[in-house]
């Protein structure tokens, strides 16, 4: 059966937030939600960071297992607040770092879960960071001040346009997902970021990285669905960039094929050839 007119459920990561007015809101950037309905043709599905309280509840470990098994992708959004480093067993950050211990609560055991549970997953930014720690890596919580390395963040003008232009190429590795995904060694990608990838985890692959030797993108080789976690922005005006079209023509096709398992419109051995 051809999948490509179903629409997949995705489930897009939230996070925690004070709107300046003492109340607390779950929040994702109308850019995710507006690519997973039109890059990916999915009907996108929020997930809000419930916190470290309910984490740690197993009657909310099993109802998470249970949204997993009706999600057809996960996407990892990013965010300007950084994880936690006790989640890596990094130093402690410096004062006025923004966090967000909800949404590591929430994504953190999500990630995992997705994986065990064959769920396609497409990381973010804070995503990548978010799956490198969930799987045992570390990260760089300033990689502007890592010798060698160039500044990564973006000029945070009032021009979103300026913010999101591209800022330098990244190297891809031969072989790679990466690289059957898009037929190219080298491409140009935004950069909007402090927080990066020190060590990688013992389970994921590179795939690429910036012209400093900073990790831009790897992937989780022995998941068995698609995973695959970016430093840049591709959701940016998505469909106006032939890279990102390939990124989330690729993970869409990975959502549709789960979407045809779950309701049963093809067998999970003619899906996952």
């Amino acid at each position: 059966m051809n999948c490509s007119t179903l629409r997949p459920l995705v489930g897009v990561t939230a996070c925690l937030k004070e709107n300046g007015q003492g109340r607390w809101v779950h929040s994702v950037g109308d850019k995710y939600v507006q690519a997973a309905i039109q890059a990916v043709g999915a009907l996108p599905v929020l997930i809000p960071a419930f916190g470290p309280e309910f984490a740690a509840d197993r009657s909310m470990t099993e109802a998470l297992d249970h949204l997993l098994d009706t999600l057809d992708g996960v996407l990892l959004t990013g965010s300007p607040s950084n994880v936690e480093p006790y989640h890596y067993g990094g130093e402690p950050s410096r004062n006025g770092t923004a966090h967000d211990s909800a949404r590591d609560a929430t994504t953190l055991p999500l990630i995992r879960h997705a994986v065990d549970h064959a769920v396609p997953l497409f990381a973010i930014c804070r995503g990548l960071q978010e799956v490198n720690v969930a799987m045992g890596g570390s990260l760089h919580q300033l990689v502007h001040e890592v010798q060698g390395r160039r500044d990564h963040r973006s000029p945070k003008t009032a021009d979103v346009d300026i913010n999101y232009a591209p800022a330098h190429d990244i190297d891809i590795v031969e072989g790679g997902l990466l690289h059957r995904l898009l037929g190219e060694r080298r491409v140009t990608v935004n950069s909007l970021h402090a927080q990066g990838v020190d060590q990688l985890a013992p389970c994921a692959k590179l795939e690429a990285v910036a012209d400093d030797g900073q990790v831009e993108a790897f992937s989780l080789p022995d998941a068995p669905a698609f995973a695959l976690a970016l430093q840049w922005h591709p959701e940016h005006r998505a469909l106006e960039n032939r890279v990102s079209i390939k990124l989330f023509d690729a993970f869409a096709d990975a959502c549709r094929r789960r979407a045809a398992v779950r309701r049963g419109l093809v067998p999970v051995r003619a899906a996952a050839e």
